[in-house]
Parts: structure tokens; sequence; C-alpha cells
């Protein structure tokens, strides 16, 4: 009991100035600034050139309707006839332009087939148009595929290595065309948190103004904050933008437990927690097996052969961790070291957690993925 409470001094000890002296972020990565943002482009085309493991047209007839039109354009003439090669492959292409982009620059395009195909490597992509939102047409795809995994198959056995069915293509596309945008002519600039929090929006106020020397910031909500380009004394937008975002500041982070229950992953925040509660947990495993016997006449005798039911039930309980006081406002840290001092499993880790969310008892956003 000593050393528990030496470990528990220690821990606090430890946690006090790595809380009043975390490192700051710098504004760029807490904010996104307005108009300084991607576009989502998407594109539907035919990767040629696999080894026998594209589409069958039979399952897949839009892959025929897409060769018999790529075809066409470069004059061959293919009316009735019946295409049935192994080696095309129907699939999307997708990308983001950047911000900024302009004519002539390269973006990464990611393909995912969208038929039976059986795997994309070794493929090309045929010139595939990529539109956004508006429909009108931002870049255009071409070039050898990467895939992202390998597969092999004989008459009995099949091995698939990561996703054959999904690959890259660095610098694959072509910007054919600008997003029209004028970002000079901005006279103010809004900065959206990421994670939108009132006392981090303040403090990105107070460290903008305090970089200029007068109040160019206003902070409008808990996810907004407006930069007057004018009061700035700046030539140009860009020049306000590249000076405020390197600016550090000490952001607010909300209390937060992240459960996956798939893998039993638990992630909690610093600011996590818990008042004074007493928590106990044991397992209750019910058995039961069921083994008949098949009971036969003697021989010659009149009679049949009847199946008699017998049946093993058997209640087993486990003695459990027992009940164990977690004292008010415990630390992070002081109930991870708790909860593992009492030899408690993640997944047992996880039932605890809800029961202690249910009971009113965490403090903090509890998300159950």
């Amino acid at each position: 009991m000593r050393s528990w409470l030496l470990l528990r001094a220690v821990l606090v000890c430890c946690l006090v100035p790595l809380a009043a002296f975390a490192e700051p972020i710098r504004i760029k990565d807490l904010v996104e600034f307005d108009g300084v943002r991607g576009n989502d482009l998407v594109g539907y085309g035919l990767v040629v050139g696999l080894n026998g493991t594209g589409d069958g047209l039979r399952n897949a007839p839009f892959t025929e309707d897409a060769l018999s039109n790529i075809l066409e354009r470069l004059g061959v003439n293919v009316t009735g006839e019946q295409l049935r090669p192994k080696n095309v492959a129907a699939v999307f292409v997708t990308a983001e332009l950047p911000p900024f982009s302009r004519a002539g620059g390269r973006i990464d395009v990611t393909v995912s087939a969208i038929g039976d195909a059986k795997s994309l490597l070794g493929g090309t992509l045929v010139m595939t148009p990529l539109n956004a939102a508006d429909g009108e047409i931002y870049a255009v795809a071409q070039g050898s595929v990467i895939a992202g995994g390998a597969s092999a198959e004989g008459d009995a056995a099949e091995v698939v290595q990561g996703v054959p069915t999904a690959g890259v293509i660095p610098s694959g596309a072509r910007v054919e065309r600008e997003v029209d945008f004028d970002f000079s002519t901005l006279n103010n600039l809004r900065l959206a948190l990421r994670e939108p929090d009132f006392t981090t929006a303040g403090r990105i106020e107070q460290a903008i103004n305090d970089n200029f020397g007068r109040r160019v910031a206003l902070m409008l909500d808990a996810g907004t904050v407006q930069l007057d380009i004018a009061r700035s004394g700046q030539r140009s937008p860009a020049h306000a933008l590249g000076r405020i975002e390197n600016i550090s500041v000490q952001p607010e982070r909300k209390a937060r437990v992240v459960v996956d229950q798939r893998s039993g992953t638990i992630v909690m925040g610093e600011e996590v927690r818990i008042s004074r509660v007493a928590v106990s947990q044991g397992n209750l495993t019910l058995r039961i097996q069921e083994t008949p016997i098949a009971v036969q006449p003697n021989p010659f005798a009149d009679g049949r052969t009847v199946v008699v039911p017998r049946t093993d039930a058997e209640i087993e309980e486990e003695p459990g961790i027992g009940l164990a006081e977690v004292s008010g406002g415990a630390s992070l840290s002081e109930v991870i070291a708790g909860l593992n001092a009492l030899g408690v499993a993640p997944r047992d880790m996880i039932d605890i957690l809800k029961s202690i969310k249910a009971a009113g008892a965490l403090h903090a956003e509890f998300v159950v993925r």
C-alpha cells in the first residue's frame, strides 16, 4: 500500500509540469483558411493490359460498353462484335485537386475496380477525364497502375495479399482547368478551427493581435476567427497568412474517451477525470453440453433403437477483481495504473468504462466505434 501511494505521488508530480508546459501548436495545424481548400475529382475509366485478371464481361456488361465506346472514338468499328477480353477492368478514378493548382500541374490519382476483376497489377489506365461536383473536367488521368497487393491461385487454392483490386498512379493526372478563385481580392479571411472550441479560438485571436500589435483578428464563434487584411498592413492576403500561420498557440482539448470494440483499443485524453466511484467486475459462464446415447434392444429381441438424451449443465463464476475504489478527480494516469494493477483485460476495461459513464462518474465524451 505504501509503494502504491508513493507511485501515485510520483505520477501527480510528473503530470503537473507536463500540463503546464505542453508544447504549443502552429495555427496552420489548427485551422483551415477560408478559400484555401482542395476539390474532389472523380472519373470512370478502363484499365487494360491485365494478365487475365480483368472483368468477366458476362457479369460486368458496362465494361464491354465502355470498351466499345473507346474503340469507336479511335476509329475501330466493333458494332455487333462479341467482345470477351479478360485483360480489361472498369474502374473509378478519384483524386483531389489541391488549392491554387495551375494548368499543367500533376496530381496523384487512386484507381479502384468496380467489377469482378481479381487484380489491377500490371495494368494501364486509359485516358480518363476527372470531373468535379460542378460537372466540369479539371484533370485527365492516364498511366501505369501500382497495385496495393498481389494474388495467386491454382485449381484448389488461392492466396491474396493486400488489396490487388485498388492502386495508385503517382502524378498520374494532369491539371487541365484552374479553379476560378481570385484569392488576392479578399478583404477578410476566416480561419475555421478543425475542432471548434471557444478557448482555443480566443487564444488564436489574442496571439494574432499580439503579433501585429493591434486588433487584426476577431473571434466570431467557437469555430471561426476573422482576419482583417486591411488592418494587418500586409500587401496581400497571402502575405498576411504567411505571417500568421506559424504563430504558436496552446490549444484546449475536450476530454474524450474513444473505444474500438472490434480491436479492444482504448484511447483517452489527459483531460479525462473520474469522480469517486467503486468498481467490481466478474464473469459468469454457463456451459450446457448435449451427449445423446443410442440404446439398442438385445439381439433377436422385439424392439427398436431409441436415442436417450443426456445433458450436462455447469455454471462457473470467476472471482473477478473484487470491489475497488477510484478516488474523486483521479487523472488519466491514476485510472489506468489502478485498473492495470487489478489485472483488468482491455475488453473488460471497456465494459468498466461504459458502466462508469452510465453512473455519471466519467466526465468525458465517450465515443464508441
